[in-house]
């Protein structure tokens, strides 16, 4: 049996009104909301959120074959960005990893390829577009990640499957463009919905279901009228068909089959069979059974938990700030200097991994420590992860006029549980509302860009509902 052994979902803590968008441009918008990546988030530090989600929930002892990452807004070119995907989870050096970049259906490759090798993939973005268009009201940004595997810890099975491919100029975006364009509405549908037939057609036969028997469908794509017509063209029961999660998430592109597919998963009984179908330059149909071992073993937090701990008041101001389409003038600070390649290179398993060490009292020292205060011996240090250990605030002060693109900059000094005192900044926090004794756990995230280099490391921020501490 092979099949899905675990997943992950990472939805960002901050929503955007799409009313926002109306009341300060006097046109777009719409209903609901959408999620959005924070000042200090790429499609790389969501992947890893949701990557650390599916490690916690993975059987006892898995290590993926391979780690493959897919996103159409990439933090990098012409460098693998699964590599640091696979330092902050401080996977052994011998899992592969690979990209495969720059459309829907790159992600749809990735997924293949881990589904067949026993690996992860993480599928991450950030939609938007320009202001006041419908990309930018529609869009959504999060990450997901599919742990595969076979044996009796396999929770979703897969029983079948077909594609189909075409070639067609609907959705596009030049190297260099900051939104994509799309022909227009009809001519998408026209050219969908041949393809959707013959691949839910040869999916089903290949299975040997038919589609009054599916139990939940999973239909998406980045073409919302032939997504909505390609509903009658499957032809399961209507209340089969799952929530797309677009009115309050949006689309999040190459991540958002995966995240409806989550979403389902929370929530299915096993024995239940979920056909998805995804709508990206042709069609792609997968089908799954869900096992016994799903009731044990979902991924917390849910999407839906993590839903209900966003914050829906993020001002459109920000927002374009964020997305680089409204330029601020910052604080009269210097300016960061780029971060050097060799140094990074040194300390990876701290500035990555985040990795302590401790000594033969039990002292874990943070940053890492040759040396032990206690003893004074040299070497002699255990490394210990704290990425996943969770921590209390012992003091903070808030910054007024620290370089950020969201002041003010919350710094906390924080103990781990166990053991372990680190000054660090927090993010995804009310400075108004922070105060000793808050409880946090860590979060990889990106500090800065400077001279095109980005700098990696982690933050701490407030324990959002049901997460779980992983030990040590």
């Amino acid at each position: 049996m092979t099949g899905i052994v675990s997943y992950g979902a990472y939805v960002p803590y901050w929503r955007l009104q799409r009313s926002a968008i109306l009341g300060a441009l006097g046109s777009g918008g719409g209903r609901g909301t959408r999620s959005v990546a924070s000042f200090d988030e790429d499609t790389t530090s969501l992947g890893v959120e949701a990557a650390r989600i599916a490690l916690r929930a993975a059987p006892a002892g898995y290590e993926p074959s391979a780690l493959w990452f897919s996103t159409t807004e990439p933090a990098y070119f012409d460098k693998t960005n699964a590599n640091a995907i696979h330092a902050a989870l401080a996977l052994p050096s011998s899992t592969a990893t690979a990209d495969a970049l720059g459309s829907v259906r790159s992600g749809l490759a990735a997924a293949w390829a881990a589904g067949s090798s026993g690996g992860l993939v993480v599928l991450s973005d950030i939609r938007t577009g320009m202001p006041g268009g419908s990309d930018e009201a529609t869009g959504g940004d999060a990450a997901v990640a599919l742990a595969y595997g076979d044996g009796p810890e396999v929770i979703a099975e897969f029983v079948g499957g077909a594609t189909s491919t075409g070639e067609f100029l609907d959705r596009w975006r030049l190297p260099g463009d900051p939104a994509s364009r799309q022909w227009e509405e009809r001519f998408g549908e026209h050219a969908y919905l041949p393809l959707v037939e013959e691949a839910v057609t040869d999916a089903l036969k290949s299975a040997g279901v038919a589609a009054a028997d599916l139990d939940h469908v999973v239909l998406t794509g980045t073409h919302a009228r032939a997504v909505k017509a390609s509903a009658k063209v499957v032809g399961a029961r209507p209340e089969a068909y799952a929530d797309d999660l677009t009115t309050t998430i949006g689309n999040t592109g190459a991540a958002q089959w995966a995240l409806v597919l989550a979403d389902v998963l929370d929530k299915a009984e096993p024995g239940k069979t979920i056909a998805v179908v995804t709508l990206a330059d042709g069609c792609a149909v997968t089908l799954w059974r869900t096992t016994d071992a799903i009731s044990a073993r979902r991924p917390a937090p849910s999407v839906q938990d993590q839903l209900a701990t966003t914050r829906d008041d993020l001002t459109y101001a920000s927002f374009l700030t964020w997305r680089g389409f409204l330029h601020r003038e910052p604080p009269r600070r210097p300016e960061p200097d780029r971060p050097a390649a060799p140094p990074a290179f040194r300390t990876t398993a701290w500035k990555y991994g985040f990795f302590g060490s401790k000594d033969e009292s039990g002292f874990v020292y943070l940053p890492p420590s040759r040396v032990s205060m206690a003893t004074g011996s040299v070497d002699q240090m255990t490394p210990v992860r704290m990425a996943d250990v969770q921590a209390t605030i012992a003091t903070f002060t808030v910054d007024r006029l620290a370089y950020s693109l969201s002041p003010p900059v919350v710094a906390a000094v924080i103990d781990f549980d166990g053991g372990g005192r680190f000054q660090c900044e927090l993010t995804d926090v009310d400075p108004g509302s922070v105060k000793i004794g808050d409880r946090v756990e860590m979060t990889f995230r990106r500090l800065f860009t400077a001279e095109g280099v980005h700098n990696y490391f982690w933050k701490a921020r407030p324990i959002r509902a049901a997460s779980t501490q992983r030990g040590q």
